[in-house]
């Protein structure tokens, strides 16, 4: 692929605060906008099981708007139609606006008729029917989500509305208790959305556009990973994406940006608060440590001897820098910070702050601290937290 020159220099802490500002951590919040002015603002919030403070779609417009209702959270996403939920950087909320964008993907998952599973003749039409008859509805209440061995040990409704929802003739409209509830999409996504007739590299050039956009600035592999294409698919669009390229102090790759993201200069407030290690801002680890000098790994699927700084590890951002992190825990109305670990004494303040704001938010009056990394920095925290 050849890249056309770059069309500005930035230095470090530009590209830096490019990105804080594209993903909604510099400058003042959208309160009007709401949950879903961020998730319309990121393009993609992604979802995930495990749920210590909260789960980690809850704690994305928390991060960037402080602590907004999380029952309004929730509505904010599946009410209305505003909101689907479709394979995008992994399993994630993505504003109904982008459905045509994902016709690419859905081809593609219809080119591979079987999906890695088996399925009885006419298992797929009877679930169709039955949403077309019944829906919205669970997998359990669809005949059951499994059959009785492990987790991915699928019944045959499981697998035919898992197949559909891949191939878009289904759609999942919220999460209840977890679970996804599954709409027929002709029901779910309105009428000027619901084609699939926007070509793949139409598809590719606009995700390119926005996932630049969310990011401010990125590598080929930053923006390619923001929805997971492949490096070849963006090589295809980017010179079309209307991104423009540029070279950034210490990065020994090339970088695109977004042009009005270049036309000013980022400024504003910066949000003191603890990052779900699944926030977009940070999902990358390789961006992350380019960007913020700090590397950040999910340690909740590595064994407990092994972790370093514990199961659901928070980094604490504050001042356009990440600072450390907590693992945190809630033992009925006290938040638990198992572990803190901080960069810098500077750090003792902005960290007792993110822990109160967060303990407030979840309905927890009080914060424990059960180990400080520095224990040099443990009395003085505990002092700022009281």
């Amino acid at each position: 692929m050849k890249t056309a020159p770059p069309a500005a220099e930035l230095s470090a802490d530009d590209a830096r605060r490019l990105a804080l500002r594209a993903q909604g951590f510099l400058g003042a919040p959208d309160r009007r906008g709401g949950a879903r002015g961020v998730l319309r603002h990121l393009g993609a919030v992604q979802l995930d099981t495990i749920s210590v403070l909260a789960r980690s779609h809850e704690l994305i417009p928390y991060a960037r708007l402080g602590a907004i209702g999380r029952k309004a959270v929730e509505t904010a996403y599946w009410t209305e139609g505003h909101a689907f939920e479709y394979w995008s950087h992994a399993a994630c909320i993505l504003p109904v606006e982008e459905w045509p964008h994902f016709a690419f993907r859905r081809r593609a998952y219809r080119s591979r008729p079987h999906w890695y599973h088996e399925l009885a003749d006419g298992a797929y039409d009877t679930v169709i029917k039955q949403l077309r008859t019944e829906g919205p509805l669970t997998a359990t209440e669809l005949g059951g989500a499994k059959n009785g061995g492990p987790w991915w040990d699928w019944s045959e409704a499981k697998v035919a509305v898992e197949r559909a929802l891949m191939y878009g003739e289904v759609v999942c409209t919220e999460r209840r208790g977890w679970k996804r509830v599954y709409d027929l999409a002709e029901r779910a996504i309105p009428d000027a959305l619901l084609h699939d007739d926007m070509a793949d590299e139409e598809c590719l050039r606009r995700l390119v556009r926005l996932a630049g956009q969310s990011l401010g600035v990125g590598t080929r592999a930053d923006i390619a990973d923001y929805h997971r294409l492949k490096g070849e698919q963006f090589d295809a669009v980017v010179a079309d994406s209307g991104l423009v390229p540029v070279r950034v102090e210490g990065w020994d790759k090339p970088a695109w940006a977004d042009p009005e993201a270049l036309a000013t200069e980022p400024r504003g407030r910066h949000r003191t608060t603890l990052l779900s290690p699944f926030d977009s801002l940070i999902w990358e680890r390789a961006r992350t440590e380019r960007i913020f000098g700090f590397t950040h790994r999910l340690e909740a699927y590595v064994p407990k001897p092994k972790r370093v700084y514990g199961y659901f590890a928070m980094p604490l951002l504050s001042g356009g820098r990440l600072l450390g992190r907590v693992d945190p825990a809630r033992e009925g109305t006290t938040l638990v910070a198992r572990q803190v670990s901080l960069d810098t004494p500077k750090a003792v303040r902005p960290m007792a702050q993110a822990l109160l704001e967060a303990a407030r938010w979840v309905g927890c009056d009080s914060v424990r601290v059960e180990r400080v990394d520095s224990p040099e920095l443990a009395a003085p925290l505990v002092a700022a937290l009281a």
